[in-house]
């Protein structure tokens, strides 16, 4: 047995067992500084080279040439972008914790100034923070490589860096039928939080994004003169009706704890002000917080959109895809990051986090797992000015990395003092 394995179970540390605080002991006290600097280093070429869902090559072959470079052996995914990769002997029987990552970037201009490491590439930038969450994992998985050629790591864990999460229904679907969670007993991420400082966690039981699905709609009329709207079909005042109704008849035909939303991005009509138009278009999303009403919104958003445009005499055509379900926390799995990260920082780097209307193709995993996502704090201490996820201006204080290299690799070697002893 595993010399750090065979202590005796006491508790002597914020509730952890002697083998459990023993083998969270595995771990350097912070970050080596050439490891800080080199993953730094690699976020900010990740940012700078931003690529679509799919489109990832350049970043899967960067994760690629580091890992091999520390001994290990990553499989790139059949298409070509993301990789997954396994940290010390898979023995065949454990399950194996898995740490999740998406590297794809946002079909949106690097509007920051005044920093290096500005998106190089036009309209693309990394506005959600999938290059700081791929390098946590890329972090952990040098930290866990280093502990496994010393022999003290005592069970196999696996990294996914996943492609095309922004792209709906997600690219963990794809993963997933390409096996990363074969031999997957459990599965964590991070995501980042620009409304929480770094050097702190989020973290919740339960759900913690909403599902998200997109929704097109098509409205048609004969088209006319705006003198004579009662001779034809008032296509902009039907658009505009699906556009304020919809949301409400919604509203009110779902369960309102089930945070059942419709909200519009997008409507277009028309050309010229005396013409009644022959077509309109809208399209939005659909958002909620809980799994069952999710599974029910299709037929509710279509039959809305339905009677709405019947009573104004437009002909509609619902596009409804869907996207993914909430990511649901596994409360054994939330508790288990939690204790990871009060063991490495202490109580207070953690707080209680809101449930987001956010999604996260993360669910797909949680479909075949339990997992949790906690969310990585990544506004400078201090700072009022919030950079929004999914906005030209999002930026990260890269502290927050060697914070959620430390949160994972103590979340490993705690579950695998928990499961294994």
């Amino acid at each position: 047995m595993n010399q750090l394995m065979s202590c005796a179970t006491e508790e002597v540390s914020d509730g952890l067992s002697a083998t459990e605080y023993a083998l969270t002991q595995t771990l350097p006290g912070a970050l080596p500084e050439a490891l800080r600097t080199e993953l730094v280093a690699f976020r900010r070429d990740v940012h700078m080279h931003p690529e679509l869902g799919n489109q990832e090559f350049r970043t899967t072959a960067a994760i690629k040439t580091r890992l091999e470079e520390a001994g290990l052996a990553p499989r790139v995914l059949k298409a070509g972008t993301g990789l997954v990769c396994d940290v010390g002997e898979w023995d065949g029987v454990r399950p194996m914790l898995a740490l999740r990552a998406d590297i794809d970037a946002l079909p949106i201009p690097d509007t920051k100034l005044g920093v290096p490491y500005r998106s190089t590439v036009p309209d693309r930038a990394h506005a959600c923070g999938h290059d700081v969450h791929t390098t946590v994992v890329l972090g952990a998985g040098l930290v866990l490589a280093d502990l496994a050629r010393k022999g003290q790591l005592p069970f196999a864990v696996r990294l996914i860096f996943q492609p095309a999460e922004e792209v709906l229904p997600g690219g963990a679907a794809d993963a997933i039928k390409e096996g990363v969670l074969d031999g997957v007993g459990k599965i964590i991420a991070v995501h980042c939080d620009p409304r929480v400082d770094a050097g702190r966690i989020g973290l919740r039981h339960g759900p913690i994004t909403s599902a998200c699905d997109r929704l097109e709609v098509s409205l048609d009329g004969p088209g006319g003169h705006t003198a004579r709207p009662h001779l034809t079909t008032d296509l902009v005042t039907a658009a505009a009706k699906v556009a304020t109704e919809v949301p409400a008849v919604v509203a009110r035909r779902a369960d309102a704890r089930s945070g059942l939303s419709v909200t519009w991005g997008r409507i277009e009509s028309g050309h010229a002000p005396n013409v009644i138009p022959q077509h309109a278009e809208l399209s939005g999303t659909v958002r909620c917080l809980d799994l069952k009403a999710w599974r029910e919104a299709p037929d509710l958003v279509h039959g809305a959109i339905q009677e709405i445009a019947d009573l104004y005499r437009a002909k509609s055509e619902v596009t409804y895809v869907r996207g993914v379900p909430p990511v649901v926390n596994d409360p054994g799995v939330a508790d288990l990051l939690r204790d990871a990260m009060a063991e490495r920082r202490g109580p207070l780097a953690i707080e209680d986090t809101e449930q987001s209307l956010g999604g996260e193709d993360f669910s797909w995993y949680l479909e075949h797992v339990p997992g949790a996502m906690a969310r990585l704090g990544v506004r400078r201490p201090g700072e009022r000015t919030v950079r929004d996820l999914h906005q030209g201006d999002f930026d990260a204080d890269e502290s927050a990395i060697a914070v959620g290299v430390e949160l994972f690799t103590a979340t490993a070697l705690l579950d695998a003092a928990r499961t294994g002893a």
